[in-house]
């Protein structure tokens, strides 16, 4: 990611928050309809890997790189909830027809002055995987769990709760699958290591990134391999 392309996705990111926490519906359109012109610039290939969440995957630059030799396409959009991923499915994922789905959803419905439960979170998954189900019957998601960061640790207990509930139902049905890297990201104190983390404290560093793309990827090679 070049220089004027990183400072865009922030001020994406920056805008859509902001519209985000007015109550805009369309908060996320923009980024969406970048991502539809890129579908329609460059036709998307079929059976790759669609890396769907919020602001932690859109600042992940090296992401194809990190997962190579997997074929992945990044379609994290700001400070998105998990009902955004619902709503947008149609126009961002399904083009795809991907034979896997890496979601990161969830962290943002505990911010802000309402946060969500636990169980609003869990029954975000469900849409969601009703719809991938209805659409993509053999499209396997994995759901990466909530990680703990040094800015939302207030909030770990909830974001903790929605891993296990969503975990409980997800170990009851061959294609769905949680990744977990809580363990990478807990230091010796019992809280968030602040080595992992940018400034913002939310959004993980260069060795941060190492640790996710090291627990996604096994466990990619592992399943899609098996499946193959």
């Amino acid at each position: 990611m070049n220089g004027t392309s990183s400072i865009r996705v922030w001020v994406n990111l920056a805008l859509g928050m902001i519209r985000s926490t007015l109550g805009d519906p369309n908060a996320w359109e923009p980024s969406i309809r970048e991502f539809e012109a890129q579908d329609n610039h460059r036709p998307p290939a079929v059976e790759n890997i669609i890396f769907l969440g919020s602001s932690t995957f859109t600042l992940w630059s090296t992401m194809e790189k990190d997962m190579s030799p997997l074929v992945i396409v990044n379609r994290g959009f700001g400070g998105s909830k998990i009902a955004d991923m619902t709503r947008y499915f149609d126009r961002i994922v399904l083009p795809h027809k991907p034979r896997a789905i890496v979601l990161f959803a969830g962290t943002n419905d505990f911010a802000g002055p309402k946060p969500a439960s636990a169980q609003d979170v869990y029954e975000g998954y469900l849409q969601f995987v009703r719809q991938v189900k209805n659409a993509l019957p053999n499209t396997h998601v994995y759901y990466l769990a909530i990680t703990p960061t040094p800015s939302r640790w207030k909030y770990w207990a909830l974001a903790s709760e929605a891993n296990q509930m969503i975990q409980a139902y997800s170990s009851q049905d061959p294609i769905l699958h949680v990744i977990d890297p809580t363990a990478n990201f807990i230091g010796e104190d019992g809280k968030p290591d602040r080595r992992l983390f940018r400034m913002d404290r939310l959004h993980p560093n260069n060795k941060g990134y190492a640790l996710l793309a090291q627990s996604i990827k096994q466990d990619l090679e592992v399943n899609q391999a098996g499946d193959r």
